[in-house]
């Protein structure tokens, strides 16, 4: 089931995807269980970062003006990612951005399969579900959270940790949604979107 993955994670200037762009990329591939190949980098930025964004992740123009051109960026995730079944924590926003994106640097968009550790997460778990949340739980230790290589890796071992709990294979292009918030405005045409809700312990 794991035996192809790339974990990939984004860091952005905002939340819309249309609009918003992506100021640092993480991705490493996994086969056979090893990690193989890694890629992380900064991404240049046409404009002023948001001081929030700053705050969030610690990343600032100074270090934008370093980075990585977005369409070269592009093309090395794309080369690491191939075929291989691509994994997010909160899968619907990092997929998004991934589509838009391939939108601007080639008019086209991705058909691999995919799964989203923050679905299992609502449907395993009482809330909260975030990424530290959950690798806290599990015993994983994630530090640097925010910074695109190190949620990468955090999103990885407990993708390992929820398999070897109960398989994970029903949740292969699965999108969970707040029923309260609505479904994401994208998501690959072959997605299956399930309404959630949040889970309180008493």
């Amino acid at each position: 089931m794991l035996s192809d993955v790339t974990v990939f994670d984004f860091e952005t200037t905002g939340v819309n995807p249309a609009n918003d762009r992506i100021i640092e990329v993480a991705a490493i591939r996994c086969i056979d269980g090893q990690i193989v190949s890694q890629f992380q980098t900064l991404v240049k930025l046409d404009g002023e970062l948001p001081t929030k964004i700053t705050e969030i992740t610690g990343i600032t123009d100074a270090d934008l003006a370093g980075g990585m051109d977005e369409d070269i960026a592009f093309k090395v995730l794309r080369n690491l990612a191939k075929d291989s079944l691509l994994v997010a924590h909160n899968a619907a926003f990092d997929l998004a951005f991934l589509h838009y994106w391939m939108q601007r640097t080639g008019g086209r968009t991705f058909h691999n399969s995919f799964i989203d550790t923050c679905t299992i997460s609502r449907d395993r778990h009482y809330y909260p579900h975030k990424l530290t949340n959950m690798t806290e739980r599990y015993g994983i230790d994630l530090t640097g959270a925010h910074r695109a290589l190190n949620d990468v890796i955090g999103c990885w071992e407990l993708l390992k940790a929820m398999h070897t709990e109960d398989p994970v294979n029903k949740w292969v292009n699965k999108i969970g949604y707040l029923s309260k918030y609505g479904p994401p405005k994208w998501t690959p045409a072959y997605a299956e979107l399930i309404p959630m809700t949040n889970r309180y312990e008493n």
